[in-house]
């Protein structure tokens, strides 16, 4: 029958009809597709539900996955540190053993069953990252839980701790991107503000396991957490949190820091490093958190100066004059402040030619308003670029977590999306007589 039955259901298929080549409609691929506007950005909003001992946890369930991704957040990070690269050191540390399981022992379990463990690092909070296949739960969670409650910071690992970290420390600062950015954001915070001090190897020969112990016993509590599980979160997973993580009952502070004020005056300042071939340029000012008023319409104002391939420094200074490979602008937002910065690394006889374009370039926005294509390709960037981060429960997950985490509430996701349609060229002038003069700005050039 099988020969006869294939027969029989191509025969009922209707004959394709053919057409001359010339008569088909061939597209015309010298013109690009329309712009088609990016709608329907809404964020998700997640379940709040809250442990027995208070840790809030944020579900953002998608039945129809099968992995599982569960963040933990402590307020832990360099604002709370009593001693400098505490909070660092601590997170990374806190896979390396507990009063149950050798540090070799938990990578191995990870990895049989085919899970991540993973510490992402931040000048604010202490973030732990846990992936794996929901039908793995049961076997990963509460060896995440034993290594965030119990860890003993081995004396041994600690030390490899210090002196991998110190030879890093000197491979990095052979290079002038690096030691750009870590001059920059020094004068602009101050050497002893938690955003503006600079590691050195000194601060890691300091380090003492009493230091670490400490920082986790003050800021590593209930009180100080919060988690995001993301993913497939079905009841079996939030009974496991609750049995693993909620019934915590350590107690500790609650972090409350407040940023000092900033006075020093900006400034060029130029460092000599003879080896190199090129010169680092960073050209930065203090700004502000993502809860001051003008940080949405900052948004959109970094990514005219330079937040894109297509920005004003890139169009200018790599395209036309071809100074550089790579230049950028960048607006950092942090839990307490923030600051703005443009970076580029240039042939040093360059380096005076590229800081009067920059300049140049943030007088012209200052001067004159931005054409209206021009906004419009800004705008669908930004649009695009925010709906890529609503690709899947996992980015999601980051989205709600980064907004949470620095005390914004979910709605202001849709006031940005709501500024970057409507903002209007004046308003973007506006910002940048008050943010892009150039009196406001350090100068470092290494190299």
């Amino acid at each position: 029958m099988g020969r006869d039955f294939f027969k029989e259901k191509i025969s009922t298929h209707p004959p394709i009809p053919f057409i001359p080549l010339s008569e088909k409609k061939m597209l015309n691929r010298k013109i690009a597709p329309s712009i088609q506007e990016v709608r329907n950005l809404v964020l998700p909003k997640p379940q709040k539900i809250q442990l027995d001992n208070g840790i809030p946890v944020y579900v953002l369930d998608f039945p129809g996955q099968e992995i599982l991704k569960i963040e933990v957040v402590y307020h832990a990070g360099r604002p709370e540190e009593n001693k400098r690269l505490a909070a660092r050191a601590t997170a990374r540390m806190l896979r390396e053993g507990t009063g149950s399981h050798t540090g070799a022992e938990i990578a191995e379990h990870f990895d049989f069953y085919g899970g991540s463990l993973s510490v992402p690092t931040n000048l604010d909070t202490s973030n732990f990252l846990l992936f794996s296949l929901k039908k793995y739960a049961a076997e990963l969670i509460p060896l995440f839980a034993d290594v965030l409650q119990d860890p003993i910071f081995p004396e041994v690992e600690l030390e490899t701790f210090r002196r991998t970290s110190v030879q890093e420390l000197q491979v990095e600062l052979e290079k002038v991107d690096v030691l750009s950015y870590r001059k920059v954001t020094e004068l602009i915070f101050g050497e002893h503000h938690p955003y503006g001090y600079n590691s050195v190897a000194e601060d890691y020969a300091a380090l003492q396991r009493a230091d670490l112990v400490q920082h986790f016993n003050t800021w590593y509590t209930p009180s100080n957490c919060m988690m995001f599980a993301s993913g497939r979160v079905d009841d079996e997973v939030l009974l496991m949190l609750n049995q693993y993580f909620g019934q915590n009952k350590k107690t500790g502070q609650v972090s409350g820091y407040q940023a000092p004020d900033i006075l020093s005056k900006p400034n060029k300042v130029k460092f000599p490093l003879p080896a190199s071939l090129q010169s680092g340029i960073r050209v930065g000012r203090r700004l502000f958190n993502r809860k001051h008023p003008d940080f949405d319409g900052m948004f959109v104002l970094n990514t005219i100066l330079g937040g894109y391939f297509g920005s004003r420094l890139m169009t200018n200074i790599r395209e036309k004059k071809g100074y550089t490979y790579n230049i950028y602008s960048t607006a950092d937002s942090m839990q307490h402040d923030g600051c703005l910065y443009i970076a580029t690394e240039v042939n040093a006889d360059k380096s005076a030619a590229t800081l009067r374009a920059i300049f140049a370039e943030m007088k012209k926005l200052r001067e004159q308003p931005i054409m209206d294509d021009e906004l419009l390709m800004v705008r669908n960037y930004l649009l695009g670029m925010l709906l890529n981060g609503l690709d899947g429960a996992m980015n999601t997950s980051d989205v709600v977590r980064s907004l949470l985490v620095e005390g914004l509430p979910l709605e202001s996701f849709e006031t940005t999306v709501q500024t970057i349609r409507t903002i209007t060229p004046e308003q973007i002038q506006a910002l940048a007589v008050k943010y892009l003069q150039p009196e406001d700005y350090w100068v470092v050039t290494v190299g």
